[in-house]
């Protein structure tokens, strides 16, 4: 088999260590499959979680990636088992300290860029996994009636054992690319409660339809990627042909490039939402819909469409990478806030500057999350001059809503090219090439905002009035 992998990478256009991987990820459909076939209680099938996660995570990246895992996974779980009032901070600090120090140490965004492949994009995945673990058992000791909802949902009264731990941790293959998800819902999912309670009343849902169908949209984004990557290469942004085009030209060659990166994305998300799907994990509720249908919220990282047509730039965090949005939101975000205030312009920007720093220390992912929080601010001012139109002015309403979304398209796509560069130099020659677009649209619209501001609606005058 190790001799045919040259010729089939080859064949296929990807290195030998990339198929590896793709091998590797696709066997955790089938993996997560035979979970649910595995006699014996919850002890038998945590250890089947954590035996399979380290098995392909040593097929996939070698023997140094299950030593990368053992270390984060060690301090949370020694935090939470000697420092409980402080385990989330410690976790936070440590375990991203140490993903931190494997980004510079490995340069991973250097071999992502080139179509290579190393542990550190799983180890990230871990990392979240982790540190929400750890906070959540850092909730458990606090009071009921000063959490948010989120933290009543998932904070956790006792520590998971070492099985329980190590197989969340690795279940699934979901530490390859995600989806993040909750200590909380990989024990009652293992031990059939909450929502995986058995019922006479209601059927188990079927998971080979919503399978097939996330497999159906692997195959298409991956297809349509392989026809794209080669017409609109990144090596292009330094190409001389490409300062002689015109701006419409680098713009839209701009938005091509995302487009191909984010296939890439749809694919990988695509796979791993099958996986979870088929494990049962993946299951979220029912609809209030008659008949009752299936939610597989928990397993979805991506929408495709809500991505690609979004209306405004504040619905991309909740339809791209939507576990880690989940995650930024409930970890980072709201525990910024103070109560009785409004969150601003730092809040977003401190946020996405933890997403950078998670991603790695290049230029362009700090350079692409700090545009991405201007990106959202003056999206919000757009949607607030919305809000201002009365009624009658039904069409000017419109024109502003088309304004919106041709606002997000423009400069998420402009910006976008900073995380695919990476480098300073190729990050600033991109933005320059189509004179910094994304960066002065936001903030003139920002400053706009303070100028225009919308006038407060007159039922609340009268309720306060009254």
């Amino acid at each position: 088999m190790e001799l045919e992998l040259p010729s089939m990478a080859s064949a296929i256009g990807v290195s030998v260590p990339v198929l590896r991987f793709l091998l590797c990820f696709i066997a955790t459909i089938p993996v997560s499959y035979f979970r649910q076939l595995i006699p014996g209680g919850p002890p038998v099938k945590h250890l089947y979680a954590a035996t399979s996660g380290i098995i392909l995570s040593y097929l996939s990246f070698g023997f140094s990636s299950n030593i990368h895992f053992l270390v984060p996974m060690f301090i949370g779980y020694a935090s939470m088992l000697l420092f409980r009032r402080q385990c989330g901070l410690i976790t936070f600090v440590f375990a991203l300290g140490y993903l931190i120090a494997c980004h510079v140490y490995y340069m991973s965004g250097d071999a992502w860029k080139e179509g290579g492949i190393d542990a550190t994009g799983a180890l990230m995945v871990l990392t979240l996994k982790v540190i929400s673990c750890a906070i959540n058992y850092n909730d458990g000791m606090l009071k009921e009636e000063n959490m948010r909802e989120a933290q009543k949902k998932n904070r956790l009264l006792k520590l998971p054992s070492i099985v329980e731990y190590v197989g969340y941790c690795l279940c699934c293959g979901s530490h390859f690319a995600g989806p993040v998800f909750e200590m909380k819902d990989y024990l009652e999912w293992t031990e059939r409660r909450g929502i995986w309670t058995p019922s006479e009343k209601e059927k188990s849902p079927s998971l080979y339809w919503p399978t097939l169908r996330a497999l159906f949209q692997a195959v298409l984004c991956m297809g349509l990627y392989m026809y794209l990557v080669s017409k609109f290469p990144l090596s292009r942004f330094t190409d001389p042909v490409y300062q002689e085009w015109g701006l419409v030209k680098r713009v839209g060659f701009q938005y091509m490039s995302g487009l191909t990166a984010r296939c890439k994305y749809y694919f990988i998300w695509s796979i791993s939402e099958a996986s979870i799907i088929i494990s049962g994990l993946g299951f979220s509720g029912w609809t209030e819909s008659s008949p009752p249908k299936p939610r597989w919220d928990r397993a979805k990282n991506v929408d495709i469409l809500g991505v690609e047509l979004a209306k405004s730039a504040v619905e991309v965090p909740l339809t791209w990478n939507i576990q880690v949005s989940t995650w930024l939101r409930h970890y980072v975000y709201e525990r910024l806030l103070q109560k009785g205030k409004k969150p601003g312009l730092f809040h977003l920007l401190a946020t996405q500057t933890v997403t950078a720093v998670w991603h790695g220390l290049y230029p362009g992912y700090f350079i692409f999350f700090i545009h991405s929080a201007l990106l959202i601010a003056g999206s919000r001012v757009i949607y607030r001059w919305q809000q201002m139109v009365p009624p009658k002015m039904a069409v000017f309403k419109k024109i502003l809503m088309v304004m919106n979304f041709a606002y997000t398209v423009l400069i998420l796509n402009c910006a976008c090219v900073g995380f695919l560069v990476l480098t300073l130099s190729e990050t600033l020659s991109a933005y320059r090439s189509v004179y910094f677009l994304a960066t002065a649209i936001p903030i003139l619209l920002v400053l706009l905002g303070k100028i225009i501001k919308p006038t407060k609606p007159t039922r609340a005058k009268a309720r306060k009035d009254e």
